[in-house]
């Protein structure tokens, strides 16, 4: 059985319409019939339209960046799963570490959001990590644990059965720093063994566990030959698409 892997790209707050355009064709023309990876492309809310149009009948999938608690009301620039849904998006990004440090989503609200998301059939992808004092004190594992048990419980294997996990190191984030691939490895492989005493060790042997932190066409087959490395959330390097190519065309 072939190894499964996923690719994600985070535009994060970037790129005017044209530039996205620009950048969903040159994807598209790079990728062409590649038959490797999983891909996904998480634009700003504005063009998330467009780009599940320009990525019909391909292999790219198109997801949100977050997504709201509540279904509709009085919430002001919130965005509902159903106003995703109904124009296409299939993915969604939940707790990645700016939300939870800039925007202050707690682990409750990641939760929340996690559920919506499973409820209304969006494939989530849940970030976690570590910031840099949480690391240099030796929190890692402390850290993960408390963010992997608010997410998870409660959930069944069934009901999660299209996780995709990424692990952020906060501190390699948009930093030009990397985990080495023994560093990477060390707690993706402790993160599968977590989940699968939430889950079962059917479960986790089978879950995506995406790195995520400065990773580029450089690194990304150093990381992605480890075993417990299934792919990479991909921030800088995906707003270009020559580099995000050569990313997903590494994982193999």
């Amino acid at each position: 059985m072939s190894r499964r892997y996923v690719i994600g790209g985070n535009w994060k707050m970037n790129l005017t319409l044209p530039e996205a355009q620009e950048l969903g064709s040159g994807l598209r023309n790079r990728l062409g019939s590649h038959r490797g990876a999983e891909a996904i492309v998480y634009p700003s809310f504005p063009y998330l339209q467009t780009m599940v149009k320009r990525f019909d009948d391909s292999r790219v999938a198109v997801g949100a960046q977050d997504l709201h608690t509540e279904q509709s009301g009085a919430y002001t620039s919130g965005v509902s799963v159903q106003m995703l849904t109904s124009i296409g998006v299939t993915h969604v990004l939940i707790g990645h570490s700016e939300r939870r440090a800039v925007f202050g989503d707690s682990d409750e609200i990641v939760a929340q959001k996690l559920s919506v998301a499973l409820a209304n059939g969006l494939i989530p992808t849940l970030c976690i990590g570590e910031t840099r004092e949480e690391r240099h004190s030796n929190e890692t594992f402390s850290v993960l644990e408390r963010q992997l048990n608010s997410a998870l419980r409660g959930h069944t294997p069934q009901a999660l059965s299209k996780l995709i996990l990424a692990y952020e190191p906060v501190w390699a984030i948009g930093t030009g720093l990397t985990a080495s691939p023994a560093q990477a490895q060390e707690v993706h492989a402790w993160v599968r063994g977590y989940v699968g005493s939430l889950l079962g060790s059917s479960f986790a042997s089978q879950v995506p566990i995406q790195y995520g932190g400065s990773v580029k066409p450089a690194n990304a087959a150093g990381l992605l030959s480890q075993p417990d490395i299934d792919g990479a959330l991909v921030g800088g390097a995906s707003l270009k698409a020559p580099s995000f190519a050569d990313i997903i065309k590494s994982a193999h």
